[in-house]
């Protein structure tokens, strides 16, 4: 009976740990700033101020599915020699999402490749 237990809550955590890991990366940035001022006639004054920032940055890996909403000042990278990028594959190109370049497959926009920085 114990070992039934175990072995389905160990299921049931490698099932859910991916989809943990995603919410947390897709999740905003909260920043929260408090203020504390000496105001007239000896007051305190508490201000507080909260900052939400989207993730801009999307970390790309090997295997994921490439989609542009996601990637940042997405463009085809045409010209692959100039950033020293080899020749793309029969059915890949190259793309750039912020200072990445992402080696994409044309039809099914699996991702090959990505190396990172290589765009100033």
């Amino acid at each position: 009976m114990i070992k039934k237990l175990l072995m389905s809550l160990a299921a049931t955590t490698m099932v859910a740990s991916p989809m943990l890991a995603a919410q947390a990366q897709a999740a905003p940035h909260r920043e929260v700033t408090r203020v504390v001022k000496q105001g007239p006639h000896g007051r305190t004054v508490y201000k507080q101020k909260t900052v939400v920032r989207k993730n801009d940055h999307r970390r790309w890996a090997k295997g994921q599915r490439f989609d542009r909403r996601y990637a940042r000042d997405y463009r085809v990278i045409n010209d692959y020699r100039a950033y020293r990028l080899s020749s793309p594959p029969r059915g890949y190109h190259w793309v750039r999402s912020g200072n990445d370049a992402v080696l994409v497959a044309i039809a099914g926009g699996i991702i090959g490749a990505v190396i990172g920085n290589v765009i100033r």
